[in-house]
């Protein structure tokens, strides 16, 4: 019974009147004949195969789920048919390198896009997404052999891919993994091990799969120092390029998980499989961070998708579920009771999810921006900004966008009321996708130490102050406008209040660790709302603009900004306060008192 609509119509705000992306990609050689009408017709193409291929199988995918039988994986009915409509369309081609047989497109074009994807399925988005961050690592840290045997098969979608880290004893401490690479006389290695939730690790989709598995040297170092990162091929490639003899890896079972039921996460088992080393050895997680990097903003995205989904559907439901009157008297005497849309709370819930929803989509497109510049253009100095950026706001886009992900979809399943619970409305399906995403590539708290501990402290804050110099701008140019007061100044407020916390607890981690570790999390959802605020501040003042327009569009966008300013970003105090509280509270607990 649900639906969804491709929000066409605010990516095309975003791009062209937020961010005027055609100005900046134009400023790329790589990207200069992107143009405003490329972007809306790959777009709206792709909202089409998201809206008519993949939201159909989101609900039947969950209810099957994927079939293991003796090592081979079968995922849910219509799934592998959708993947061979996707090929035929080029869509795994669009945002990879033409060396490859890729389209080219900039990364600003394929954000948008997987925000989509998404909506329509996260499940089955997975399995291009794993293989596309692949496709990034290799092409990033593969030898030349590796690339020409595997990148055009992976870019074309022939070939998918994966990437294998955890195992039974580690997730996010990759130091402690176990899984051995023996070195072999012609070059290659031998690996063992057990890798475990290695999402889409085994499926039917294509004729082979190409694992990307962290492993040790005999030799190496003790912790993160002595990993290295290897190519092992469940079929290893025979000398024409096509697939060989079946590889010593098997998935041994997929997991019964909560939620993205068509989704395949296996435990997969090597035993002696052939590999090759991709990049130098003991420095494979650094390549890995290629492709985790790549998954952590694709993660973001899936959040992202869900919200607008769960959105559009507890909106439809909001306008014509009747239940009472209105606190104020009759809104549609022609009913037995008014729509639930006429209660404040309801309201409040709605606003809430299409304000995380807009304004992570602006935040969102314009992080893509940000790495089209840091990969193409021209001037060195305009790269390394963009990376520093792009290296900051990573973990806030990874937690920031799935904490207000899952509180969205929560919503959304609290407007249907008792219907949100039942399975036929589908709103329970995007509240159980939802919670993983806060869990896997780097849990949220991994995330905000990350942000707090190594992109903020380790360099004395110096991407923090890149980001707030363009808040600094924008309020210097806008801070003496009367009617940009009720956005201009709560966002100057945040700013300086971030720049004081951040001393705050730089200081105090210099006598205790713990200080850090005990204000991360709060920390991280502090600069969230400095960089949404940043973005639904320039969002209100492009729909000032517009204010003259006879388009509701522009109304509904100022008003989406105010809620947000009034009702949301208020939190941030509260965040702050408990941030200062430090971590005596916390840690002056003993064991047994638990």
């Amino acid at each position: 019974m649900a639906r969804y609509t491709p929000p066409l119509r605010d990516m095309q705000f975003v791009m062209h009147e937020l961010l005027d992306a055609e100005s900046i990609l134009k400023s790329l050689p790589a990207y200069a004949d992107t143009g405003r009408e490329l972007i809306d017709q790959v777009l709206e193409e792709g909202g089409k195969f998201c809206a008519e291929v993949l939201f159909p199988l989101n609900r039947s995918g969950d209810e099957e789920g994927c079939h293991w039988d003796d090592g081979a994986v079968t995922t849910p009915s219509g799934f592998r048919e959708a993947w061979e409509q996707f090929k035929a369309g080029g869509w795994p081609t669009l945002t990879c390198d033409p060396e490859y047989g890729g389209q080219g497109l900039p990364m600003t074009v394929g954000i948008a896009f997987q925000e989509m994807m998404n909506s329509g399925n996260q499940a089955w988005t997975m399995y291009p997404g794993l293989t596309h961050g692949a496709y990034s690592a290799l092409r990033a840290h593969g030898t030349p052999e590796q690339k020409s045997m595997y990148l055009p098969k992976i870019v074309s979608g022939q070939w998918m891919a994966t990437m294998c880290l955890t195992e039974p004893q580690c997730g996010t401490d990759l130091g402690i993994l176990r899984t051995k690479a023996e070195p072999q006389s012609d070059g290659s290695y031998r690996i063992t091990g057990n890798k475990i939730f290695i999402s889409s690790g085994e499926h039917d989709w294509a004729e082979n799969i190409v694992h990307l598995v962290l492993a040790r040297l005999p030799d190496a170092p003790s912790g993160t120092r002595g990993i290295s990162l290897f190519l092992v091929p469940k079929f290893v490639p025979d000398a024409d390029g096509s697939p060989g003899a079946r590889n010593a890896v098997r998935c041994s079972r997929i997991e019964e998980k909560m939620g993205i039921h068509g989704n395949a996460t296996c435990a997969l088992d090597f035993d002696g499989a052939v590999g090759t080393l991709v990049g130098e050895p003991n420095k494979g997680l650094q390549a890995m961070f290629v492709m985790m990097n790549a998954a952590r903003i694709g993660v973001g995205m899936q959040s992202l998708g869900l919200m607008e989904v769960a959105y559009q559907n507890s909106l439809d439901y909001a306008k014509e579920r009747l239940q009472m009157r209105s606190l104020t008297g009759v809104k549609a005497p022609d009913k037995p009771a008014d729509p639930i849309i006429v209660h404040p709370d309801v309201r409040r819930m709605l606003l809430t999810q299409k304000a995380w929803a807009e304004g992570s989509r602006a935040f969102a497109c314009w992080l893509g921006l940000q790495a089209d510049v840091a990969a193409a253009h021209p001037d060195a100095d305009e790269r390394a900004a963009a990376e520093d950026l792009l290296a900051l706001l990573t973990p806030v886009v990874k937690a920031f966008l799935t904490d207000n992900g899952f509180a969205s979809t929560n919503l959304a399943l609290q407007v249907y009321g008792g219907h949100g619970y039942i399975r036929e409305w589908g709103m329970e399906q995007y509240v159980r996708d939802a919670r993983i995403n806060m869990i896997y590539e780097g849990t949220n708290t991994i995330q905000s130490l990350d942000l707090l501990g190594r992109k903020v402290l380790l360099d004395s804050g110096a991407k923090l102050r890149k980001f707030g110099a363009l808040v600094d701008a924008f309020v210097e140019e806008h801070g003496t406008d009367d009617e940009m007061a009720e956005f201009v100044n709560p966002l100057t407020e945040l700013r300086q209040k971030v720049e004081k916390l951040t001393m705050e607890i730089g200081m105090k981690a210099l006598g205790n660790a713990d200080e850090a570790g005990a204000a991360a999390v709060d920390y991280l959802r502090v600069i969230g709302h400095l960089v949404l605020g940043y973005f639904w501040a320039r969002m209100a003042r492009v729909a000032l603009d517009r204010a003259d327009s006879d388009d509701a569009f522009y109304r509904a966008k100022l008003a989406t900004a105010r809620f947000y300013f009034a009702k949301l970003l208020p939190e941030t105090a509260g965040l702050i306060r408990s941030a200062r509280t430090g971590a005596a509270p916390l840690m002056n607990v003993e064991l047994d008192w638990f």
